[in-house]
């Protein structure tokens, strides 16, 4: 899988968020995006999964362009900003809710997920009641259950405990032959899981 982000300028009334941005993501790469708060990482991820539009440039998915063919990015699951679900229902409800859009996996990839993120404990209890760690887990969880192509993590890190974040770090570098993108700020966290890292900066991007 490749995707190309070709001269990507994104503008929000008179702010211009992104400006000019080049770049091209590749399979067997863990990704990593770097930058201040409010510098263009989660826009652009936004961009990528087709979530918002590009104001000038296009990105396209092994040479086709998405947005313009009214599709969806290919095998592509996401984890941007902060995890949101059904309160009323368990973690194990909310992940076999998300499941039954395509149905390609059953129980038993669900609950081997939800082992592996170290939630199977937990799955039955309902998300009001899980603490931030365990929403964090669960993201990922609906990130990886499907297998897909193409995993977008924005700060998948954010309240976990040291021994979650080690285990993270081991299913993200198992995960190392498909297209990976990380935002991340950790220093730690960049040098054990990245290969090719990008530098935000009030809407630019440098190759670091």
């Amino acid at each position: 899988m490749k995707i190309e982000i070709k001269k990507v300028s994104k503008k929000f009334k008179d702010i211009e968020v992104l400006k000019n941005v080049s770049m091209t993501l590749e399979s067997g790469h863990i990704y990593g995006f770097t930058g201040h708060n409010g510098s263009g990482k989660t826009v652009l991820l936004k961009l990528i999964c087709a979530f918002l539009e590009p104001t000038t440039g296009e990105i396209l998915f092994d040479g086709k362009n998405v947005i313009k063919e009214n599709s969806f990015p290919p095998s592509t699951r996401a984890l941007i900003e902060k995890p949101n679900f059904l309160s009323d229902l368990t973690g194990y409800e909310n992940l076999e809710l998300l499941a039954r859009i395509q149905n390609i996996i059953g129980e038993k990839e669900i609950e081997d997920t939800l082992k592996k993120v170290g939630l199977e404990e937990d799955k039955d209890k309902l998300y009001y009641k899980y603490s931030l760690g365990m929403k964090q887990k669960l993201g990922i969880a609906q990130v990886l259950m499907e297998d897909p192509e193409i995993l977008i993590l924005d700060e998948p890190f954010n309240g976990l405990d040291e021994n979650s974040i080690k285990n993270i770090r081991k299913i993200l570098l198992k995960e190392k032959g498909k297209l990976i993108i990380l935002a991340i700020h950790d220093k730690e966290d960049i040098k054990v899981l990245c290969d090719e890292i990008y530098k935000f900066n009030d809407g630019t991007v440098k190759k670091a």
